[in-house]
Order: C-alpha cells, then structure tokens, then sequence
C-alpha cells in the first residue's frame, strides 16, 4: 500500500503541533515591530552561536506524517522477540485493568498535568497520590511514606544516604549490603557511595560484623534468590550498634508477610511495577520509600499531606517542601525533582480496583503456584537450591543452557543465574497451570509429573516468616469502588479536580509544557513496547536496540555532541550522571582532586543537590544586574580554584530567560582553568537547530525528554533524562552490570535498568521523526517568537526583569511583581488569583523571589496567548484598584482567591466584591472553566502535623 502524500498543512504534523498558524505569527511579528522570523533570531541569539538558516543535522531524516511514523517504528518494534518473561530480578509480568488504561494512562487530563504545586487545582492527584502512600505504609508497616521515586536501586540508593546523613557518629562511613540483593541496585550503590567516601561492604546477613563504624544495612525480602528469613534479630543487632537498617521489599510479598516495620526496619523500599505497571524494557516505574515518623524531614521526593484551606475543608498538598532542592539546594535530602507521579496514580488506582481482599488473594494465588512448581521440578530431577519463598525457584543443573535456549525458543525467558549453572524463574499475577505445565515439559521433556493441578490442591503451608494477621488497608477508598461503573466515576470525579493542559495553557517557566501529541503516545500500549523485560537476551530486544541507536544519534546530532547515554530517568539523575562523567575523566589524568564545582546562584536547585552527591564542592557564581553570569565573579573564582576545578554548571538560555551572550567566554575561562562546561539542557526547546551546545564551549549537557521532547509530565513525572557527551567523555557514559554499555571507562550505573525508562523514549522518537529538522528549528523559533509577544503585551503592566543586548528574551520571560508589594500583594495572591480566570500560574519566584517566569511553548495559538495577558492586565487593573481605595485592602479578590464553586453558590456572601468578579472574572465560559475544589490552603498547618496517609475507617465512620 503507497502511502499518501505529507505536503499539505493537514497532513504535516508540524501544522498540527505549533499553535500559532502562519497568519498568526506574521501578527505577532508586526506587534513586535519585526519583518520576519529571521529577524527576531538576529535580535534574540547572538550571532556567534546561531546556526545558518539552511543548517539541517546530520543524522536527521526528513519528517514525516503521523501514519508513516507509526508504521515505521511499528516495523522497528517489531523487530523484538516477545516472550513470556519469567526472569524476575524486580521486574515482573503485570496487568493493568483495563478501566484503569483507558481512564488513566489514555487519558491527557491524567498525562498533561504538571506537578502539584499549586494544590489548590491538583486536588485529584494529590488524593491519588495520598492513596499511594497509604498503600505503601499498609504494606510496610511505616508511618511515612513519599509520592514515587524513579525505581528500586535509586530507591535503595536514598535510603543509604538518608542513613548516612542522619548517622550519630561522624567516623560512621560502614554500609552493609547483603549480598543477595539484586544486581542493578548493588551496582547503583557503588556509583552513589564512592562519591560520598561511603564504603561498602557485600556479604551474606550472617556474616556481618557490627561495631561503631556501621551506619546502615541494607537487605532485600525476597532476596536475589527468592529465600524468605525472619531478619528481626540482624534488625536489632544493627540497632544495638547505631545503625539503621533498609529493607528492599517485594510489594505483593508484603501482601503476605508481617510488614518489615513490625520486624524493626528503619526504612522499606522497592519497585511497585509488578502493581499493574507494563514491563517497558526497563520503564518507567514508580519506587516507594517509607520510613519511621523521626526521619520524616530527611525523606527524598515529594510527600502529599493533608491540611485545610482558608473557608475551613480538609485540603491536600504537597507537604514538608524546604527538604527538597528547589528550596534548599545543595543542602536538600536529595537532587530528586521529576519523579514518577503518573506510574504512582497508575499503581493507587490498581490497589483501589483490587483493594485488600484482591491483593490478598492475588499473593496467596502466586506462593500456592510457586510451591506446585517447585514439588512439580523435584519430581523431574530439578530440585530447586531453596525451600520455596514467595515467587522465586531457582535450580541447579548441568543442563542450564540448554533449558535456557529450549525454553527461548519455546517462548519463555528465565534467569541465568551469575554462575552460569542454576536457572531462576519468577512467577506472577499472569502466572496459570497450563502455563506451567507448558513450562515443566520444556524443562524436563523426558520426565513425569503429577498433575500440576493436584499439585496445586496440594500446596499449603506458612511462609517462612510471620505472616501478616491483622486487617489492613482498611481506608474507605480501596473499599467503596468495587465496580467499575464507581471506579470509573472516582476516576473522574478526581480527574475533574486538576488543572492540565485539557483546560488551557500551563505557561510554567522552564518546565516546558508543549503538546503531547496522541500519534506520539499510541505505540507505549503495543506489546513490542510494554511487554519486554529490562534483562531480556540482547537478540531479543532488536528493535528496542535499533530506535534507541536512532534516538541517541539524533540527540548527538542536535546537540552537536558524540555520544548519548539514555540511561538517566529524570533530569536530576542526568546531572549526576553527567558530573560523575566529569569526575571519571578528571581522575583518568590524574586530577582526582578537582571537586570544585562552579554554580550560578541563578541555577535549578537540582544543579547544586546533584554536585554534592556527586561529591563536589559547591562555589556559587554571582549574576550580575542584567541577570547574565558576573564575568569578573567568574574568573575570580575559576583563578581561586584553579588547581581544585572540576566543572561549571551552566544553564543555556540562562534561567532569567536569554540567550547570554558571553557563553563562548564563560566555556573558554573554564577551560582555562582545567575545567568541564556542564550544560543545563532544561531550556534546550529554545536552541534546537538554532544553536548547539557543542559547537560554543560546553563538554556535555543533560536533556528533559519530558520538556523539549514531548515527554507527557505526568504530573510530576515521568521524565528522562539522558546526557550527551563530547568525544573525551564518551569512554566514561554509564555502564550496567547486566547489559553491555557505556564506554570503555565507564562510570557505573545511574539507574535500575540499563537505559532507563525506556519504553517512553519511543515518544520523543516519535516527536523528531514527524517534525524532522527543519520542523524543529520552526518550533524553537515559534517558542522564542510567543514568549517575546507575552513579554511585548505585559511590559506596560509588569517590568520584564531581564532582557538579552538586543532588547529580546528567549523562549520565556520574568515578569516583576515585586512593585505590588506596596499595597499588600504578594506573588502568591496573583498565582491564587490566576486560577479565577481559568489558568495554571507560571512558576513563582524563581529563580528571582517576587516574579513570575512564563514559557509558552509553540503549542500555545495566539488567542491562548492574549487570553492570558489580558488576565494578567485584569489582575494590575485589580492591583491598581486596592492602590487607589477603591477596592479594600485585605478583603478584595486577590486576596480570598481562588474562588471555589461552593463559595459561590452558598446562601451568604460576606465579601464586597460580586461572585461573579470573584469567580467569573473576565468574559469566561462557566461551563468550560475548572473551578478550584478547595480555596487557599493553609501551607504552615499542613507541615506542623504531618498527615501522609488517607483517615483510618474509624475516622470515616466517625
């Protein structure tokens, strides 16, 4: 079949992803006084970095229509051997319900949302969220629970640091690691301790020594080999000694087994994939971290309590904030930013379609057919190494290889064991007798065997650990929605709360919140995509191989790098990653030393965390009055660190919103003085195919695949976060210990899986192969072109802080709101404010207290664009009204904003104001706006009494 042709607009994605039509942006280029697109790029980038209009990267293929797109990375996908995988290690088949795909995973008002920092419109995901923490303290028997991290082993990874960092004894560098624990986190925890002079010691629980040295412990239930042990006496002679001990955990064995908190755990971690999450070569997948009510303030990630907000209703939101980065920087619990919001929803909304009595009978359903199997191997001659745990048998036998490849062909992959002599296999939820007893012919062709079914009659018995007794996850919301007609309207009714790209745009300064196009997102529910494990034989996974060799090509192309590692899963974690390059090859010439990393004050607060977990030491770079790095503070101190420099970090636009000019300099004075240019791509939407970061000084840089490459933000995750490297670097990209890559000197593994969330880099795979060069290049241009018409409309209003040489900014502005300061309005008031007239709030003061950062994007058409300046004119309108008397000063709209539906239609009105100038400010459509679900909330009451799980039943019938 030929395909049809990609010349007309509504064939081109392009036409589809850009806001502003062409008549549009020839309007707002006669706003701004210029003639043509070309011209607003001579004023915005300086000439000595932009690239030639007919510059067109190398690896680059032209794009393509939606259709074509899909038939060709459908062909590509399908290059993957699919089997059923049983090879565990933390990764297991899994099924989602299907109300739950369509509602939620499919659904763009769950997929668009941004991060909940502005509660009072993120009340359904943070009621999500809060489910998810009461399911992982039900689990773990812990009183505190976070909202997702990225996956197990940086799970595990935190919970060290967080030993470490609340540790009694200063000589206290001793972290014991059971030896079983899976791979992928034992090599993860090598990467993080070196850098923080953290020495681990690896061997079996019975063989630890304790004494004043020991700060931690880590052990994994099941461990790496699926043997259950009661860890009570090793829990309290760890204690005994100071230290405080992690249990990585399995959350459907926790189904079963007493909680580990009731065995004295300190902190409990592990993956929830196995809760309804696709396998997707590796992810995205939300982890979990609880830990006991005392370390509270040292929890990475975020938490979602429960407080109350200004007319006197239980409100959510995110709780115990000036532990994280964006407030406390290099003195943060952790440099997490993006974590894995959507996968936790997924995973809440799995436990609340199953609830209790599901889950339980799920767990039961697993150990009975793991203990059948494994009286099922013995009769044939397998006998497995260990009595049955949960879900894990693994056998010893001369024949392993053979097994291993009889059973590929047939359609099974299970685990090679390190030794290259026993076989693993994991059972699961899609775990069947008839699947099993394919399972044991394979295995064991000339043997017999009982029935598996009277096998399974047959398999009873207590784990060998208490088992948990007591009810549990008793809370109303894993009760009440056992249908699906009332599980679906719970979806709903939560979905309904949120603000997200759906309602209109969500102008979120360097976050970039552009369209996530449907074609992009339609391949993560093929099979090829979602059904691969992580650890599958590499002749399986070709297709997987080839679009990540594509992807990080073009990567390299546009960034004008050589080499690409796609294993980081957030942003925060490519800062890592990118610095431990920097350090490997400082140590490769003899310059270990050299940990002094420069930092602008200006910079993302992941920037400083990051340099200290990768043990540097931070040096801030002051910004001189324009907002540009001080180039006097600079060589200072490049020259007063020169023999102890190691990098700078630099984010390109700066984060006040312009092209600096100066940054071939800034890289030259760096490199002066034996440093590295770590390049903060957060902003990189604003140079892709205009300029390249390789070509003007920097030595690597870090990419959002959830900002500039479509990436949906989930509403706090999940993002991406690879880095790419120039030629030195490449020999250092991360290594895993069971796959092959990185370089030839690598540095060690960064995240569980060996490149990461991979399933979700098939969107941005997406995005670059309908938008091709040319079609990136107009997308960056559209994104400069809106930000300077909002900062042309708004100036008049509200100062527009900083501005490049030529007078422009880049693809976002800083808009000044401290002048209202005089009559009593804050920045916060205008956020509040913002949502009565049917918007998200740009990001509030940062990186400048007092201002609002907007970005765009070039998804956003222009009537968007003025909808939002002319509220931001009504909001001065309002500001100046209070200044002149005309409208009180405490009692105004500003102040009792935002307005909720309920206070609108009560029976008595106490402000002097209208309701509808309260709550239908301007010309808005009631029945299309989202309407607040709780006013302001009180943000002091909520971190005074920590609240992190939903009430108990009692609370409820109360």
């Amino acid at each position: 079949m030929t395909s049809p042709p990609t010349s007309t607009p509504q064939q081109s994605f392009l036409h589809r992803h850009l806001g502003p039509s062409a008549v549009e942006q020839q309007q707002m280029l006669q706003t701004l006084n210029l003639a043509s697109m070309e011209e607003l790029l001579e004023e915005a980038i300086p000439a000595t970095i932009r690239l030639p209009q007919d510059h067109v990267a190398p690896s680059l293929p032209p794009s393509v229509s939606e259709h074509q797109a899909l038939a060709e990375l459908g062909a590509l996908m399908g290059r993957n051997r699919m089997s059923r995988s049983l090879i565990g290690l933390g990764y297991f088949g899994a099924v989602m319900p299907a109300v739950v795909r369509r509602h939620v995973l499919e659904n763009p008002a769950w997929l668009t949302a941004y991060t909940p920092y502005q509660a009072e419109i993120a009340q359904g995901r943070l009621e999500a969220l809060l489910n998810f923490q009461t399911l992982v303290c039900e689990l773990t028997g812990l009183p505190v629970a976070n909202a997702s991290l990225l996956d197990e082993a940086t799970a595990a990874a935190e919970a060290m640091g967080l030993s470490f960092a609340v540790r009694k004894r200063p000589q206290a560098r001793r972290f014991l690691v059971d030896k079983t624990i899976y791979p992928q986190t034992m090599g993860v925890l090598q990467t993080r301790a070196e850098p923080l002079g953290i020495q681990l010691e690896v061997n079996g629980p019975d063989a630890f020594v304790f004494d004043d040295e020991v700060f931690g412990v880590l052990l994994q239930l099941p461990d790496g080999q699926g043997r259950l042990w009661d860890p009570t006496a090793l829990i309290s002679a760890a204690h005994a000694c100071g230290a405080l001990v992690t249990v990585a955990v399995d959350p459907l064995a926790q189904v079963l087994m007493a909680p580990v908190g009731a065995f004295g755990a300190d902190v409990a971690v592990g993956s929830a994939q196995r809760l309804g999450l696709p396998l997707g070569y590796g992810g995205p997948h939300a982890a979990f971290f609880a830990t006991r009510e005392q370390y509270k303030r040292q929890v990475p990630g975020r938490i979602v309590g429960l407080s109350v907000d200004a007319e006197g209703s239980s409100a959510l939101r995110l709780a115990l904030q000036t532990r994280e980065q964006h407030i406390r920087r290099d003195k943060a619990t952790s440099n997490i930013c993006t974590a894995q919001v959507l996968l936790a929803v997924l995973v809440s909304f799995y436990a609340v379609y199953h609830g209790p009595d599901g889950l339980t009978a799920m767990a039961r359903r697993v150990r009975r057919l793991t203990r059948a199997m494994a009286a099922a191997l013995a009769q044939v001659g397998l006998t497995p190494t260990l009595p049955p745990g949960f879900d894990t048998i693994v056998v010893e036998t001369p024949a392993a290889a053979d097994i291993l490849e009889r059973c590929r062909v047939a359609g099974f992959s299970l685990r090679m064991m390190e030794d290259g002599k026993g076989l693993g296999l994991s059972l699961d939820e899609r775990s069947t007798v008839e699947e099993l007893e394919q399972l044991l012919t394979l295995m064991a062709p000339e043997h017999t065997h009982l029935p598996m079914a009277e096998l399974l009659e047959a398999s009873t018995g207590e784990l060998p650990v208490p088992e948990r007794h007591e009810p549990w996850l008793q809370q109303e919301p894993f009760h009440k929605h056992r249908s699906e007609t009332a599980l679906l309207r719970y979806i709903q009714t939560l979905a309904a709360k949120d603000f997200s790209l759906i309602h209109g745009m969500i102008p979120l300064g360097s976050c970039t919140m552009k369209l996530n196009a449907a074609a992009e997102l339609l391949p993560l529910g093929w099979p090829s995509v979602a059904e691969l494990h992580p650890f599958a034989p590499v002749e399986d996974a070709q297709g997987y191989g080839a679009m990540i060799r594509q992807l990080q090509d073009w990567l390299a192309a546009l960034t004008g790098f050589d080499g690409v590692s796609l294993q980081p899963n957030a942003g925060s974690q490519g800062e890592l990653a990118g610095l431990l390059v920097i350090r490997a090859w400082q140590a490769s010439r003899g310059q270990a030393h050299r940990r002094v990393c420069l930092i602008p004050t200006s910079a993302h607060g992941t920037n400083p965390a990051s340099a200290v977990m990768a043990g540097m030491d931070v040096v801030p770079v002051a910004c001189d009055p324009q907002g540009n790095i001080d180039l006097k503070d600079l060589r200072h101190k490049a020259s007063t660190h020169t023999a102890n420099l190691a990098a700078l970090m630099v984010t390109y636009p700066s984060t006040h919103g312009v092209f600096e000019v100066a940054i071939r300099e800034i890289c030259a004075i760096i490199h002066d003085h034996g440093g590295q240019v770590y390049l903060d791509g957060a902003n990189l939407n604003a140079q892709l195919e205009l300029c390249r970061p390789g070509d003007y000084g920097a030595d690597l840089c870090h990419l959002n695949l959830h900002k500039s490459f479509c990436i949906p933000h989930g509403g706090g995750g999940p993002g991406v976060g690879p880095i790419a490297v120039a030629a030195h670097l490449v020999p250092f990209l991360p290594s895993h210990p069971l796959l092959d890559c990185g370089g030839e000197q690598a540095i060690g593994p960064v995240s569980a899986a060996p490149f990461g969330s991979a399933s979700i880099l098939t969107i941005s795979w997406m995005y670059l192969r309908m938008m091709g060069a040319a079609g990136l290049r107009q997308a960056s241009t559209v994104a400069i072109l809106n930000a300077n018409y909002i900062a042309h409309r708004l100036e008049g209003f509200y100062p527009v802080l900083f501005r490049g040489e030529r007078g422009r900014v880049a693809h976002e502005c800083i808009l000044d709101l401290r002048p209202l300061r005089s009559v009593g309005v804050g920045v916060e008031d205008v956020a509040k404010r913002l949502m009565d007239y049917g918007f998200h709030a740009p990001t509030v003061s940062w990186p400048v207290a007092g201002t609002m950062m907007v970005e765009p994007t070039e998804s956003e058409h222009k009537a968007e664009l003025d909808r939002f300046c002319d509220a931001m004119i009504a909001v001065r309108q309002e500001v100046d009204a209070i200044a002149s008397g005309a409208m009180d000063r405490h009692n105004n709209p500003l102040k009792r904003a935002p307005h909720t539906m309920a206070a609108l239609t009560a029976d008595s009105w106490d402000r002097p104001y209208s309701r509808r100038q309260g709550g239908l400010p301007g010309n808005q459509d009631p029945a299309a706006k989202l309407w607040p679900a709780v006013a302001r909330i009180d943000n002091a009451r909520g971190d005074r009494t920590l609240i992190c799980t939903c009430p108990s039943v009692e609370a409820y019938a109360g």
